[in-house]
């Protein structure tokens, strides 16, 4: 063997050390950094699964919490129940509506949905129960002063098929025809206005403080409530602006055409009403059924004393859903409802004097 080979050849005892960069080094760094994706995606997984217990479980506890005070509304609302159990359902009623409104994160749409039904519901069920408990009364204003008719949306332009279908509606929601002592004035058991036409009505804080309003068959008036009220009724008026403060649970609007309201509440229900408008804050969501050309904008009317009465009704001023309406004559999901639009922002009211 000559000299280049024997210095090539490595002596029998010599150890060979092999390269330490290159492929032989990527290889482990590879299946480290693999090692470390599959353990980031298993805890991933983990936390994902943890949530949708979490999510489940609230879920169950809500669903169980709520029908079981629902129950217990129920039962304080029958028949039998006397003035002290309808305050304590009104108290458990403000309860379930907390409830509800904590839970919104965590519940599906469906779940809010049946919800904010059964407790509209109840409140109509608690201010019914009310008025059959409550004596009834009579009020005459002693200052009444007759102004022209409240400014009210104007009616979009229709066709005379539409024309007809409107007086068709219009018809249907008069409903029955007030009674003769209308003429004076009445007002429901509870407190509100009704029967009249072209007045200017008002009610203060003492008046209204967790009240049930109830504002019938009016026309052409311009109601202010100043204050908190428990509830809001306002039923089968035609042309009238009504002004109302916070309100600590659900209003309500039936039957009425051509009107502008302007109001805070947790739930607002809206049925058979067309071409009105509605400046609201709504903690909840908005529901319209049987309704017709309905806008809404975000609640800006104000007086004097309005921060205490939103003290006193319980409502969470950073909540506001003004815009977000459900319409259960409208289902399908990838088109807005032609029953409601948002008010344009030039076209809002900003002088409510």
């Amino acid at each position: 063997m000559d000299a280049v080979s024997e210095a090539t050849v490595p002596a029998e005892n010599e150890r060979v050390s092999l390269p330490t960069g290159g492929f032989a080094a990527a290889v482990p760094e590879r299946l480290q950094q693999r090692e470390a994706e599959r353990r980031e995606e298993t805890e991933r997984r983990r936390r994902q699964r943890d949530a949708q217990t979490v999510q489940e479980e609230q879920s169950d506890y809500f669903s169980a919490a709520f029908a079981r005070e629902r129950e217990a509304v129920e039962g304080l609302l029958g028949p039998d129940g006397d003035a002290e159990a309808v305050s304590e359902a009104a108290g458990r009623l403000q309860g379930l509506q907390r409830l509800l409104n904590d839970s919104v994160r965590f519940l599906a749409p469906y779940e809010v949905r049946q919800a904010q039904a059964t407790l509209s519901r109840l409140q109509a069920a608690l201010s019914e129960r009310r008025l059959q408990l409550q004596p009834k009364k009579r009020f005459a204003f002693k200052k009444a002063l007759r102004k022209e008719p409240a400014t009210s949306p104007q009616p979009l332009p229709t066709t005379p098929e539409e024309e007809e279908e409107e007086e068709e509606e219009e018809d249907s929601a008069q409903g029955p025809p007030p009674p003769a002592a209308a003429s004076s004035f009445a007002v429901e058991p509870g407190c509100g206005f009704s029967g009249a036409e072209g007045q200017e009505l008002e009610m203060g804080p003492a008046e209204l403080l967790q009240q049930d309003v109830v504002l019938s068959e009016l026309r052409g008036c311009r109601v202010r409530l100043r204050g908190n009220p428990n509830t809001l009724l306002v039923r089968h008026c035609r042309a009238c602006t009504v002004l109302c403060g916070p309100v600590s649970t659900s209003a309500r609007v039936d039957g009425c055409r051509g009107c502008l309201l302007a109001l805070a509440c947790q739930q607002l229900r809206t049925n058979r009403t067309a071409e009105t408008s509605f400046y609201v804050q709504v903690t909840s969501r908005a529901m319209l059924e049987e309704c017709r050309r309905i806008g809404f904008a975000p609640y800006t009317w104000t007086y004097e004393g309005i921060e205490a009465d939103f003290e006193t009704s319980g409502l969470d001023r950073r909540r506001d859903n003004w815009d977000q309406v459900d319409d259960f004559d409208w289902l399908a999901r990838d088109e807005a409802s032609p029953n409601w639009s948002v008010i344009p922002e030039n076209e809002r009211v900003v002088d409510w004097e």
